[in-house]
């Protein structure tokens, strides 16, 4: 990551930062960065998820995306890294929003286990629950984009990988394993490996703290910024900003036909002028992550 790479801001739960204090921090970050983009795992306890509302509605802002993701703690990390590349670009903030969507799909978001009987993020069968009792047994698993889960050691099994260039971070739990760096990397003819801090929401995720998590990601803005301009652009016919997709990652409204006859309806609480300022990219619920 370059220094003209913008970065992350995290915002604290609230049995952390009193609410005065959430509002007054985010209050800072629109008057300099114009909108903001919050991430945050579909994971997070319900207050922490409702806190963030609270933030949008006691400041009334339409600037204020709040983006739920089904992703591993990595995968969230990886996807903030790449928002924070693409905030540099002539985007408008609508786009840098609704492309979390799109890039998400281009995350291969995984982690090597020792055992599978608390994992509840991927579909676990009996016999793998069983195997799990086996001593020594390792297991990788696939969250993202599809899921999937193999036992390692039985020799035909593979992880489906990418078909496109990626590179890979890797955050190394409570166990030792080459299984990541001189197997899975190769398999899927990555560009390289980095190593990343564990998240701390990780071991949860997972169901085990003995894991090894890793994420494999498009990591050339270049390609990133050629991703998402290759999509047709519309706009919001509620909030009247610019997206891609079919829902506005400020507004959540649903792409609507054209000649919609709410679009620029006066009196609309979300009713903004388009502006392509920068946005701020906030990281929330991934905290020990020092990676890319």
């Amino acid at each position: 990551m370059d220094q003209h790479t913008p970065t992350a801001t995290l915002l604290p739960s609230p049995d952390v930062q009193p609410l005065d204090a959430a509002l007054a921090d985010m209050t800072v970050l629109l008057e300099q960065y114009g909108y903001a983009v919050a991430l945050y795992p579909a994971s997070i306890p319900v207050a922490h998820e409702r806190r963030l509302h609270t933030i949008r509605s006691v400041l009334e802002s339409n600037r204020l995306a709040l983006l739920k993701l089904d992703l591993p703690p990595l995968g969230i990390a990886v996807l903030v890294r790449q928002l924070r590349q693409l905030s540099i670009c002539d985007f408008g903030a609508g786009i840098i929003a609704s492309a979390a969507r799109l890039l998400s799909h281009y995350v291969y978001a995984g982690a090597l286990l020792h055992s599978v009987t608390r994992l509840d993020r991927v579909p676990v069968s009996l016999k793998a629950h069983a195997k799990s009792w086996v001593p020594g047994s390792q297991f990788g698993v696939l969250a993202n984009p599809n899921p999937e889960l193999i036992r390692i050691g039985t020799g035909a099994d593979r992880l489906v990988g990418p078909d496109f260039a990626t590179r890979m971070v890797v955050a190394k739990g409570q166990t030792q394993s080459d299984w990541v760096d001189r197997t899975l990397a190769p398999q899927w003819r990555t560009q390289g490996v980095e190593e990343a801090t564990l998240p701390a929401d990780s071991p949860g995720w997972w169901g085990t703290a003995k894991l090894i998590e890793f994420a494999a990601f498009l990591p050339d803005v270049s390609i990133l910024y050629q991703l998402v301009s290759s999509v047709r652009r519309e706009v919001c016919t509620w909030c009247g900003i610019e997206l891609i997709g079919d829902r506005c990652g400020f507004c959540s409204a649903p792409l609507a036909a054209a000649g919609n006859p709410r679009a620029g309806e006066p009196g609309n609480p979300y009713r903004s002028e388009r502006q392509n300022q920068n946005s701020g990219v906030l990281d929330h619920g991934t905290p020990a992550y020092h990676g890319p």
